[in-house]
């Protein structure tokens, strides 16, 4: 069994093909197919399922995927360990973002900083909703998470706090008041965003023991804004996610009491991370983001 192996187990698992993975590794599918079919020998299990024109793991492949990336996750945190004692001329790093808030208005800023200080990192970038953030680390694809706080089962550090608030159509009879409650919330259409904190909301309204009523969902924060802005739904979305210049379509309220969110980063077990990973979270810490 070679890392190599690992590795393009992993990445078929995750792409469900021989020929992209082949084509993201820059190597032929027959290659993949005979690296795939001699760790099947080695361990005497078969690890996917091949289909006609799609691969799906099979149940103990999909038990032993969790252990391949543990392993590769380690020997890239060795790697870069030997790479941090050169100064850190090499190396991989893994994140993980959610929504506008974190992919427009954090991500930016501290990469800035950190490609200045680490050119020789090469850095890849995710992009879901931020429960896919939570999978995406808990399965180990990648090494650092931007996350909504408090997460628990991982090590976090907070970064920055706002506040969540609702959005309304500019016509609509709540738009005249200093703040609205969740209550207010829950007759009219509701739009909910699948990027961003939507399980906050969930968790928020929930808690209230209410229900909005929720007719349209939408991946992106934009396609929310249009929607309320045409006057079809309302919503509640984080502050910190609206752009600068807010369509006049909308307007913004605070919520009543107020539910503050914070947003920070998270990894499986700081102990564990790589040098990249660790100077990551040092160089966001460190930095002013509001």
């Amino acid at each position: 069994m070679t890392l190599t192996q690992l590795e393009i187990f992993s990445l078929v698992a995750e792409l469900h093909g021989f020929t992209a993975a082949a084509h993201r590794l820059g190597i032929s599918q027959s290659a993949v197919s005979h690296a795939l079919k001699s760790l099947e020998q080695e361990l005497g299990v078969e690890l996917l399922n091949r289909h006609q024109s799609r691969v799906e793991l099979s149940d103990i492949g999909q038990q032993l995927l969790l252990r391949a990336r543990a392993m590769l996750g380690l020997a890239n945190t060795l790697r870069q360990e030997a790479a941090d004692a050169r100064g850190m001329k090499r190396g991989t790093l893994r994140i993980g973002s959610f929504g506008p808030t974190s992919s427009i208005k954090l991500l930016p800023m501290i990469l800035q900083q950190y490609r200045a200080a680490h050119p020789g990192i090469e850095v890849h970038i995710d992009e879901g909703p931020d429960r896919q953030v939570i999978q995406w680390l808990e399965e180990r694809r990648i090494d650092i998470g931007f996350v909504v706080l408090p997460q628990e089962r991982f090590d976090t550090v907070a970064l920055i706090e706002d506040q969540m608030v609702a959005l309304l159509p500019v016509d609509h009879p709540l738009a005249v008041r200093d703040s609205v409650s969740l209550g207010d919330l829950c007759d009219d259409p509701f739009v909910l965003t699948e990027a961003g904190s939507s399980e906050l909301v969930s968790r928020m309204f929930s808690a209230a023991h209410l229900m909005p009523n929720i007719r349209y969902r939408c991946s992106q924060l934009l396609s929310t804004l249009v929607t309320v802005g045409r006057g079809d739904a309302l919503t509640v979305v984080a502050e910190g996610s609206l752009p600068d210049d807010c369509d006049d379509r909308y307007v913004k309220k605070p919520l009543s009491p107020v539910v503050v969110r914070q947003v920070g980063l998270a990894v499986l077990d700081r102990r564990q991370s790589s040098p990249a990973t660790l100077a990551f979270i040092k160089l966001a810490a460190s930095l002013d983001l509001r």
